[in-house]
């Protein structure tokens, strides 16, 4: 089995000096037990966005790519500071940034993705029982420009470098304990989960879950990485995220989320014949705008009228996303010669999301029900094989949330 460890280590974790000395010393804990270790560091504590703020002082509109060249520089201060306190404690390491460890991607700045690794040096490395501390959030293109791999790219990086090293396993260190059946800070009965499955981590990250970047998750997937969240300020168990079929354990819902940054964007009074959702959203996906639940309802016209049937088309977006949106859709009504459009920002998205639906029939009436009981009215709804998710109004998101995760038994999961 392989000795290769790869393990994560957040903003919050590297904060300051102290931090990063206790980070160092859990390292050598792992390195004394004959681990082979590549550990992945993102910037100290706000560095990113402080380095935003600079560059918003220069530029309204600065280019991506001198944006990727700027915020690169976080990691490599904290890459460095790490290898300094392991060669304090007598730990030796070498730092690593993206490009250093050819990390290569494809040219889109600021938001990349990671193409291949080429292993060859960090493998040499471990072989001199040298720790490897890597940049988190960037990799080089072919040209090799610096590019970074969005927001939460430094999971994305580590989950990657695991699969390119067959690693036994990559421990993600964060400032929470674990996975939750729901965000801790909105209900008390939250309880932590000790194993999750990819796809259910998958449906919560992209609900808001904020533990794990979803690209992170699908690298696992498709390479059959093991993730393993933990805290970096306590040595208690974490969370495994596995493939389905090791699960020990189908609950029927894991957990369940509340979204309260997306807008809702209707366009009514459109044509109703073939070709027109697929320009919508086509030219929607364009602009790299991202949908979530989508609802389409059919008008009449009016009986013996020559008037064309017309379509109301309703969607979830970002709210950064809306004034994008209203440009794209205002220039396809115009050209239609039909349709108008509204936006709503005052809404919510819960969720449920559990594999044990897959062979379980109710859960879609159970949370209907509960709903419907507490005067929570469902303006949309959304379903895969493993989620139902109903748009709401934002004031009873948090009720609503804590009214699921009730109902489905979650406060008493161990």
């Amino acid at each position: 089995m392989s000795k290769i460890l790869v393990q994560k280590f957040g903003g919050t974790s590297v904060g300051d000096p102290e931090r990063i000395k206790r980070v160092a010393a859990r390292i050598k804990s792992y390195y004394e037990k004959g681990y082979q270790l590549v550990v992945v560091v993102s910037a100290m504590g706000d560095t990113t966005d402080d380095l935003i703020e600079l560059a918003a002082k220069i530029s309204k509109n600065p280019p991506k790519r001198e944006m990727d060249m700027l915020l690169s520089t976080g990691e490599q201060i904290s890459i460095s500071l790490l290898a300094m306190a392991l060669a304090e404690t007598g730990v030796p390491a070498i730092s690593f940034t993206g490009g250093q460890v050819n990390i290569v991607t494809d040219g889109n700045f600021s938001n990349a993705r990671i193409e291949s690794i080429d292993t060859a040096r960090l493998t040499h490395e471990l072989s001199q029982n040298h720790v490897c501390i890597v940049a988190g959030f960037q990799g080089v293109d072919v040209q090799q420009n610096i590019t970074t791999l969005g927001r939460g790219g430094s999971d994305t990086t580590a989950v990657a470098l695991a699969a390119a090293l067959k690693a036994k396993e990559c421990e993600i260190y964060t400032d929470v304990d674990g996975v939750y059946t729901t965000d801790p800070n909105k209900v008390d009965g939250a309880r932590k989960l000790s194993q999750i499955s990819y796809d259910e981590m998958l449906e919560l990250a992209s609900l808001g879950a904020g533990v794990l970047h979803s690209r992170a998750v699908e690298f696992a997937k498709k390479y059959d990485v093991v993730i393993h969240v933990k805290s970096s300020f306590n040595y208690n168990e974490g969370t495994k995220i596995v493939s389905e079929n090791d699960m020990m354990e189908k609950i029927l819902v894991t957990g369940v989320t509340l979204k309260n940054d997306d807008a809702r964007v209707t366009v009514a009074d459109i044509p109703d014949k073939p070709g027109i959702a697929a320009e919508l959203f086509g030219a929607l996906a364009e602009k790299k705008i991202n949908i979530d639940v989508i609802v389409q309802s059919s008008g009449r016209a009016q009986k013996g009228s020559k008037e064309e049937k017309t379509n109301t088309i309703s969607f979830t977006t970002p709210v950064a996303s809306v004034s994008t949106a209203q440009e794209v859709l205002s220039a396809l009504t115009k050209k239609w010669g039909a349709g108008s459009i509204s936006t709503d920002e005052n809404i919510a998205i819960v969720s449920a999301v559990g594999i044990g639906m897959k062979s379980h029939t109710g859960v879609a009436a159970s949370m209907f029900k509960a709903l419907a009981d507490n005067n929570i009215n469902i303006e949309m709804i959304s379903t895969s094989e493993i989620k139902i998710s109903c748009v709401i109004a934002q004031e009873r998101g948090k009720d609503a949330l804590r009214l699921i995760h009730h109902v489905f038994g979650l406060d008493n999961v161990a």
